[in-house]
């Protein structure tokens, strides 16, 4: 596989696999501007994260692919891509459902007299679910403006799917799925009755399933324009170190990312 000039592509598609990340940046412990803190309150966000660089590595049947990309060349080969959380929250303690999955698809003709056709397929997707607890929760500043802190824990289903078709030659790479821990943290300071600042970082993996480990660290700001509305957004860094051996060799995905992120929560 490694002889073809296709790899680029291949490597673009294995690139945008983190599109949509699992954070803790999205929802909150902290209640929003006029959420009631009596009995449960709720939020759920739709979020989207935007790399503008990814390096790292992709391997597929023992051949390892560089990659070094900008945020246009990801683009460019998405297909499709959603992420969701959930969180809900009774006094200190917290339920958390995380669902994210993203989707990369190219073809075409390999260039030379042959011409063969080719197509790339790239899958991730995850489910997580959490428990959580406020640790810290009080006022600073002249204004008593709120802060909290939480811890986050539970266990996330991770699948990676890396495949590549090449005319009438046996497919490629895999597609693999595994369970693994994952841990987070996560504080918040309210600035005004609209805008709040957000710090997070979760991580996961830790060798399950061949996942070494998984890290997002995010700093950004929640803006609450309306009633249960608010806009999320900031900045991410997001890293991934997978592998294992198939049959057709090594299999693997070891990559990092920073970039924007943005997206939307409600409360009630």
């Amino acid at each position: 596989m490694e002889r073809f000039s296709f790899r680029p592509l291949a490597a673009a598609a294995c690139s945008a696999l983190a599109l949509t990340a699992p954070f803790s940046a999205t929802a909150q412990s902290l209640p929003a501007p006029g959420q009631s803190e009596n009995g449960w309150r709720h939020a759920i966000a739709a979020y989207m994260f935007a790399p503008v660089r990814t390096k790292g590595t992709s391997t597929i049947n023992g051949n390892s692919v560089p990659i070094d990309l900008d945020l246009g060349d990801v683009l460019d080969l998405l297909d499709f891509a959603a992420a969701g959380r959930y969180e809900a929250w009774n006094n200190d303690f917290g339920l958390i459902f995380d669902a994210n999955y993203v989707a990369i698809e190219a073809d075409g003709n390999l260039p030379g007299p042959a011409g063969a056709a080719f197509d790339v397929t790239v899958r991730q997707k995850w489910l997580a679910l959490l428990g959580a607890y406020r640790i810290a929760n009080g006022t600073y500043g002249d204004n008593s403006r709120r802060y909290a802190v939480d811890l986050q824990g539970g266990v996330r289903y991770n699948n990676l799917k890396q495949e590549v078709n090449i005319g009438p030659a046996p497919t490629a790479g895999g597609d693999e799925g595994w369970w693994e821990p994952v841990v987070g943290a996560r504080g918040m300071w309210r600035l005004n009755d609209k805008w709040t600042t957000i710090a997070s970082v979760d991580v996961g993996g830790f060798g399950a399933g061949g996942n070494d480990l998984q890290v997002g660290a995010n700093v950004g700001f929640d803006y609450q324009p309306w009633d249960n509305t608010a806009i999320t957004f900031g900045y991410r860094y997001y890293s991934m170190d997978y592998s294992t051996t198939l049959s057709g060799g090594a299999f693997a995905y070891d990559t990092t990312q920073h970039g924007p992120y943005v997206g939307v929560k409600f409360f009630f």
